[in-house]
């Protein structure tokens, strides 16, 4: 039997999902579960939970994992045959067309990304399920891509995988699906986020099913995002079976799930749904600039369709002194900030390690420390400032900004005013930059919401609304308080709230 958990933002499916996988484990062989993600930090967790629960080892739940890992994993391939990064530039300089490929991510988006819209016009046709001219005939890609081309690049890059024995992630796919040995005889499956699945990788599920006593998908077509990527939306949405309707939103309040319900009933195909906010008001602002958006305090998000517009608004957030997140890199070297306090703290009498010392001094020139001097330091001592300056070469006894000489002034500038401001330096940031894509799941008790569009997706809009709705109706609804809305610079050039 098919059961469909049918969940709106902040509803609890992956919790729904979890919750059905320990009524299943108290009777059932864990190595006849399986709980198939779309990312593998999302399978990760499902494991973990079943582990500490059931105090279970990681081998006793073998099939907690992505599709493309469950094929992997029964086809026995060997990872040296996977095509990598260096295989798709190695065949470019053979073929004189630069092939760029970031290696399959599967912790983040479980996407395969590359700037090449060459090689991105080829996936998407394998995910699709359909033929090279029919995904060309799409345009979906610039139009400086010529077909014959296409056609030459995509021959040569099936030849090439011949000739070194090579398999690329939809080549798994298909062989899993195709393969009944490979399938495994399953009591229950889990698949979450089902939205997200590429026909490709509903052929490899409805596989797994046929082998399967009971089933569960879990999902949200309101938040089918991917479709860019090759999600089948369609495929969800006309799934069939016992509907397990999730109504109440753990997340949302009252006045986002207003403007976000205002959002997605622009959508003309999906699944109409009612959902309930918390009873929290929350509020919305909108706001005509980014500068006017008051950061000072509390967690936040911040997010964008695009990533180089999040890169624009570095500039405004280092000026006013916060501390922030963007692609998961800091806006600071941590270990700078903990040169800096520790400094502070030799100058009012405590003694440091060999290991703060030696920090410390990688940012000070040699008009401040003699640096040769710290090779006969031992690397289990503790010294303080006095002995520093008789026996290794220190030479001032001042603030950090003016003793830290191999630290830029913009850098030191920045660090100061984060601590002006009161920035708590030796945690995670509380301001956190995101594309709309990468953030799916995540929640923040602040969100700020950019809505211009660059060229490509404000044609991508003309051409499919339904796309561009979803999107910002999932970057509206990742807030547990407060919404703010930065309009776009050009009415015209924005998607309009």
């Amino acid at each position: 039997m098919k059961t469909i958990v049918l969940g709106p933002p902040g509803t609890g499916k992956t919790w729904t999902l979890l919750n059905k996988v320990e009524e299943y484990l108290k009777n059932t062989d864990p190595d006849k579960v399986g709980y198939f993600a779309f990312t593998k930090k999302a399978a990760n967790e499902a494991k973990g939970r079943a582990m500490d629960k059931f105090n279970l080892s990681e081998d006793d739940l073998p099939y907690f994992r992505t599709l493309h890992s469950l094929a992997f994993r029964r086809l026995g391939i060997n990872k040296n045959n996977v095509m990598q990064s260096r295989h798709y530039e190695d065949l470019g300089r053979q073929i004189n067309v630069p092939l760029d490929y970031n290696d399959y991510d599967d912790e983040e988006t479980g996407l395969f990304t590359t700037k090449s819209d060459y090689l991105r016009i080829i996936n998407l046709a394998k995910l699709r399920n359909t033929t090279l001219d029919r995904q060309f005939n799409l345009q979906e890609h610039n139009q400086d891509v010529e077909y014959d081309k296409l056609v030459i690049i995509a021959n040569e890059l099936e030849n090439y995988k011949k000739e070194y024995n090579l398999i690329d992630f939809n080549d798994m796919i298909l062989e899993f699906t195709k393969s009944d040995a490979a399938i495994p005889k399953f009591e229950v499956v889990f698949v979450d986020e089902a939205q997200d699945l590429s026909l490709m990788q509903w052929d490899m599920t409805k596989a797994i099913w046929n082998k399967t006593t009971d089933s569960f998908i879990a999902g949200d077509d309101d938040q089918a995002i991917f479709r860019w990527a090759g999600a089948d939306v369609d495929s969800f949405i006309t799934q069939t079976g016992k509907l397990l309707p999730l109504i109440q939103s753990r997340r949302i309040p009252k006045k986002v799930h207003d403007v976000a319900m205002k959002i997605i009933e622009r959508v003309s195909n999906r699944i109409p749904k009612n959902w309930l906010p918390r009873t929290v008001e929350g509020s919305l602002t909108m706001h005509n600039t980014f500068e006017d958006v008051d950061m000072s305090s509390g967690e936040w998000m911040i997010l964008a369709r695009t990533r180089y517009m999040l890169e624009a608004l570095e500039e405004t957030l280092r000026t006013k002194g916060f501390y922030y997140e963007n692609r998961f890199q800091k806006s600071y070297e941590k270990d700078i900030q903990e040169a800096a306090v520790d400094w502070e703290h030799l100058r009012k009498g405590q003694l440091l390690h060999y290991k703060q010392i030696e920090k410390i001094s990688k940012y000070m020139g040699p008009a401040h420390w003699e640096k040769i001097k710290l090779k006969g330091m031992t690397k289990d001592s503790f010294h303080g400032i006095d002995k520093l300056t008789k026996d290794f070469g220190l030479k001032i006894n001042t603030e950090w900004f003016n003793a830290f000489d191999d630290c830029t002034t913009e850098r030191k500038e920045y660090i100061r005013a984060m601590r002006r401001n009161g920035e708590v330096l030796n945690k995670d940031p509380r301001i956190h930059l995101s594309t709309i894509h990468s953030v799916k799941g995540g929640e923040r008790q602040n969100i700020a919401l950019l809505t211009d569009l660059s060229h490509n997706t404000q044609k991508s809009y003309e051409k499919n609304p339904d796309d561009e709705n979803r999107l910002f109706y999932v970057g509206a609804t990742r807030t547990k308080e407060n919404l703010h809305i930065i309009e776009p610079k050009q009415y015209n050039k924005g998607f309009i709230i």
